[in-house]
């Protein structure tokens, strides 16, 4: 029992951002012996007495994770972390107070780092726990980026074309004035003029001054980019306009404006690579798919015709300095006019190619995924036997109080663990989709290991590797 390999456990939140990237984890861990169970966060979070003793690859380290790290810890659980939002991320300080908790991070054993950039940020972190490893490996998320893998999104990449034509992408990131549930935003809505707003879920971890300072300048921004999508349609009479949401957003006002247009379409369909491979250009404002979009190739363009250089230059600095900008709608449409007759194309130099390679590790050599998994073989990891039966009663208690406190938890205002936005993040995915990913993974690997699937509910699905062929 000692030499054997514990299981993984790969969390999802937003299933068409982050389940490709994870299942790509799972698969270059089955190629090394690893079973893995990948599926809905909140459900594999309510069942994790289900399991025996595993690797947790947690995505965050917030307070909301620390309930659920003290069970999992007790469960004889080990966690291991990175960061989804780490990539473009807020100033030190209001990152700190709302993407870490010191409670929570100090159940975590090491931590993965996008680049040396979430690298340094976590150093400068007070609350760092003494000695805890941080492996800059780079993200799976990037991993899709890379040109080896671009054709694992080939048939995707040709079905929107056929579909669209030459398109023009419009990315949005108003989750914090748009979000899926009004409570969600920075601020809830006020019920009578004069009264002051009360924070929302999204404002967690920022001080009133820079929660109302973000809260107007992409309010402006958002009226912005509700202006110019018409716009853009009729200065372009040979493209059509694809809008493509936030995971988090309310799409509404998006559906609202192509209702009155001909040529414009809004979908959150799929993870969004495919869609920057496929497109002749992306807009956005301050969007991690800018970043994504110059790895790619992609000439992206980020329109600030509203201008906050506290946001623009802070939170959302990475992203609008490898894209080309444009401050009025004239300087947007001439550039995109010279992108679509390939007279322009990605923005380009050494200094954005040095900013990138500071944040993005693992953009050639091997895969990110790969070096997490040699990091995840090196875990001193003993498989304990049998538990008493007290052990299992206890198990057994926190377990039922763990589903007490999340089924109440999702019930109140602004919860992510409401039924509702959990079914819009994590829709599920059928066990012969998930095989059919996975094969076309094992075939850009040049991997030949046998994988069994299997559906464990609607929303989770366990891998395991069988013998290898040849």
């Amino acid at each position: 029992m000692a030499n054997r390999k514990p299981l993984l456990l790969i969390p999802v939140e937003n299933q068409v951002r982050e389940l490709d990237p994870k299942l790509l984890l799972a698969c270059v861990a089955a190629e090394r012996g690893f079973s893995s169970v990948i599926g809905s966060r909140r459900e594999m979070e309510f069942n994790i007495d289900a399991f025996p003793r595993s690797i947790y690859l947690s995505k965050s380290m917030t307070i909301r994770s620390l309930l659920f790290f003290q069970v999992a810890l007790y469960f004889d659980i080990e966690i291991v972390t990175w960061d989804e939002e780490a990539l473009v991320h807020l100033p030190p300080e209001t990152y700190f107070s709302r993407r870490l908790d010191p409670r929570s991070i100090k159940h975590v054993s090491r931590l993965f780092a996008w680049g040396e950039d979430n690298a340094q940020l976590w150093r400068q972190y007070p609350h760092l726990p003494d000695g805890i490893p941080i492996h800059v490996t780079g993200n799976p998320r990037s991993d899709m980026l890379r040109s080896e893998l671009r054709q694992f999104y080939q048939k995707e990449v040709d079905g929107f074309q056929e579909r669209y034509g030459d398109f023009i992408l419009i990315n949005t990131n108003f989750n914090h004035v748009n979000a899926f549930g009004p409570d969600m935003n920075l601020f809830k809505p006020v019920k009578g003029s004069g009264q002051k707003a009360k924070y929302g879920r999204a404002a967690r971890g920022m001080s009133r001054e820079y929660a109302e300072g973000l809260r107007d300048h992409k309010q402006a921004v958002f009226k912005d980019f509700q202006r110019i999508i018409p716009r853009l349609e009729e200065a372009f009479p040979e493209n059509t306009i694809v809008v493509r949401p936030h995971p988090t957003e309310n799409h509404q006002v998006y559906r609202n404006i192509a209702d009155r247009c001909q040529r414009v379409h809004v979908t959150n369909k799929g993870n969004v690579v495919p869609w920057l491979i496929a497109t002749k250009a992306l807009i956005h404002n301050g969007c991690t798919t800018g970043v994504e979009a110059y790895v790619t190739g992609t000439p992206a363009i980020s329109y600030r015709a509203s201008i906050n250089e506290t946001y623009d230059n802070g939170f959302y600095r990475l992203p609008n300095l490898v894209s080309h900008q444009c401050f009025t709608f004239e300087e947007l449409r001439d550039l995109l006019r010279q992108i679509l007759k390939g007279e322009v194309g990605v923005a380009d130099g050494d200094e954005r190619e040095g900013l990138v390679d500071l944040h993005l590790a693992a953009k050639t050599g091997p895969l990110a995924c790969e070096r997490m998994v040699d990091v995840l073989e090196k875990i001193n990891f003993k498989m304990s036997g049998e538990r008493s039966i007290s052990k299992r009663t206890q198990r057994w208690l926190i377990t039922r109080g763990l589903h007490l406190a999340k089924n109440i938890k999702s019930k109140l205002p602004g919860s992510h663990n409401r039924p509702e936005f959990q079914r819009h993040r994590y829709p599920g995915i059928s066990a012969e989709a998930l095989h059919e990913k996975l094969l076309q993974f094992q075939q850009l690997l040049g991997n030949n290991r046998e994988l069994k699937v299997e559906q464990l509910s609607k929303v989770m699905l366990k891998l395991t590797p069988l013998t290898k062929s040849g």
